[in-house]
């Protein structure tokens, strides 16, 4: 494929992703793999999974990774593509949503909308956590390790840092 065919294929993908993304642009991390390593072969499993940690432990905002993907494809100019097909469309939705809410602060629909997407959004989280683990954890410690940080996470009060800095430990014991 050509340059320009690869640019053009990324960002009508991520473009139509963005109308989906409710919740984030994280929601969408399965079919983004779908796309990037399936379908195309563009990223492996490794790099996929890799940019993504990455992103997320970088400061700054948490859609960071699609503009990673796109640097890995086309340099600046496919981080920049990314970004804005995957902030364009959605930041658009939500400016006239804030809009037509404001407009009519009575309206039961706002917030009607808003309880029914929190659903969806975690629904799509939890996809999103599956196809991360499933690309990376290939043995049995990896597995452990994140069968017991979903458990510490969802039972426990235990600071998402501690669970970060054990799984860094278990990495450095050579346990994942």
């Amino acid at each position: 494929m050509s340059h320009s065919s690869v640019l053009g294929s990324f960002f009508a993908h991520f473009f139509l992703l963005s109308f989906l993304s409710i919740g984030g642009a994280a929601t969408t991390i399965p079919d983004m793999h779908r796309f990037l390593v399936e379908s195309h072969g563009w990223l492996s499993d490794a790099q996929f999974s890799a940019m993504y940690a990455i992103s997320q432990a970088s400061p700054g905002p948490n859609v960071l990774f699609v503009a990673l993907f796109g640097w890995q494809l086309a340099g600046l100019t496919g981080a920049v593509v990314g970004m804005i097909a995957i902030c364009g469309p959605s930041s658009m939705i939500a400016l006239a949503f804030e809009y037509f809410a404001g407009r009519s602060p009575q309206a039961r629909w706002p917030g009607l909308i808003r309880r029914g997407l929190a659903a969806l959004t975690i629904g799509l989280l939890f996809s999103t956590g599956w196809v991360l683990a499933v690309s990376v954890d290939h043995r049995w410690g990896a597995v452990a390790v994140t069968v017991l940080t979903i458990f510490l996470m969802l039972k426990t009060r235990v600071h998402p840092l501690v669970l970060v800095a054990l799984g860094a430990g278990a990495g450095l014991l050579g346990l994942v």
